[in-house]
C-alpha cells in the first residue's frame, strides 16, 4: 500500500523556509527541521582588480555578504545552481554561467577557459576545491552553525520519512543524528559528493537531477508517495 511520507527539510533558513513552501505547494507533508542557523560574519573586501571572476556556490553567501558585494559587480559570476544564480542577480551581480553539478566541476570549466585569479565567496566551513593552473581565493562571508534538532525530530525519524541533504555539512549532521536508525528512511541529496557523506544503511538514497532546490523537491515528491516496502535503491 502506498502512503504519503513526511518530508524533513533540514537546511538553515531562509532557504529552509523556501523549500518547505515549495514542497507544500506540491501537496507534500513538508516539515521544517532546521539543523543549522546561518549568520553573517565580518569580511574584508579585496581589490576586485586582482581577480578575473567570482565563484558562488551558495545563495547564503549572496544573502549575507552585505553591501560589500556591490564593489564586486564588475566581476563575471559563475554560480552553482539556479538558487545561487538568482541570489547573485538579486544582489546586483552579473551571472554569466550557471553550473549544473557542483563547485568543482564549475571551477574546472572556469580554469579551462583561462580564468587565472578567481575569488570564491563562501561559508566559513567550506568544502575543499582545487583549481588547476589558477589561483583560487576562498573568502568566507557567512557562517552556518549547528543547532539542536527541533523537539519532534526524534519522533519523525522513528517512522518512514524522506530527508533532504542540501550540503556536505548537512549530510554529515543528518548522518550523525540518524546513526543506527536509517533502514526505514530515504535521503535525497543535492549531489553525489553530498550523498557520499550521508553514511550507509538507508532505505534508499536518491540524487537530484541538477544541484538546486527545485530538483530536490521534485525528486522527493515521487519518493514521498512511494511505498516504503519497495526495494532498496543502490547507494
Amino acid at each position: 500500500m502506498t502512503e504519503s511520507l513526511p518530508l524533513l527539510v533540514t537546511r538553515a533558513d531562509p532557504g529552509g523556509a523556501a523549500t518547505v513552501a515549495r514542497a507544500q505547494a506540491l501537496g507534500l507533508d513538508a516539515r521544517s527541521m532546521p539543523l543549522f542557523a546561518a549568520r553573517a560574519i565580518d569580511w574584508t573586501l579585496p581589490d576586485p582588480a586582482g581577480f578575473d571572476a567570482l565563484l558562488v556556490t551558495s545563495a547564503q553567501a549572496m544573502r549575507l555578504a552585505g553591501p560589500g558585494l556591490q564593489a564586486l559587480a564588475a566581476l563575471p559570476v559563475h554560480a552553482v545552481g539556479a538558487a545561487s544564480a538568482a541570489a547573485a542577480e538579486a544582489a546586483g551581480l552579473r551571472v554569466v554561467e550557471v553550473g549544473t553539478r557542483d563547485g568543482q566541476q564549475l571551477l574546472d570549466g572556469m580554469t579551462s577557459r583561462n580564468y587565472r585569479h578567481i575569488l570564491w565567496l563562501c561559508g566559513r566551513d567550506h568544502s575543499a576545491l582545487a583549481a588547476r593552473d589558477a589561483a583560487l581565493t576562498p573568502l568566507p562571508c557567512y557562517a552556518v552553525d549547528p543547532v539542536e534538532p527541533p523537539a519532534d525530530w526524534a519522533a519523525l525519524i522513528a517512522a518512514p520519512a524522506v530527508l533532504l541533504a542540501h550540503s556536505g555539512r548537512g549530510a554529515d549532521r543528518i548522518a550523525a543524528l540518524t546513526e543506527g536508525q536509517r533502514g526505514h528512511l530515504t535521503l535525497v541529496a543535492i549531489s553525489p559528493a553530498v550523498a557520499a557523506r550521508a553514511g550507509g544503511d538507508w532505505q534508499a538514497i536518491a540524487l537530484a537531477d541538477r544541484p538546486d532546490d527545485a530538483a530536490m523537491v521534485a525528486q522527493a515528491r515521487a519518493l514521498c508517495h512511494k511505498s516504503p516496502r519497495q526495494g532498496r535503491a543502490k547507494e
